[in-house]
């Protein structure tokens, strides 16, 4: 699947914003600090980003979960 896959709903975010496909998520974790993209709840979102673009599917809808977690724990999620 191309990293332009939309999610099936938005990742919706704490300043309005949302991330609509699976490059949008990813361009976002890349712009945070380094040392947050090594934290365990990023890595797993990095991971599953990866297994949705290169398999698409279910691996879709997990990735918005996976980011979904990620921002709920670094209380960026709105």
């Amino acid at each position: 699947m191309p990293w332009s896959t939309a999610f099936d709903d938005p990742v919706r975010m704490g300043n309005r914003r949302r991330l609509l496909t699976l490059q949008d998520a990813a361009d976002y974790i890349m712009q945070l600090p380094e040392d947050t993209q090594h934290t365990a709840h990023w890595q797993i979102a990095i991971e599953t980003l990866i297994n949705a673009a290169e398999t698409g599917g279910g691996w879709v809808m997990f990735a918005r979960i996976a980011m979904l977690r990620a921002l709920n724990a670094d209380g960026r999620s709105g």
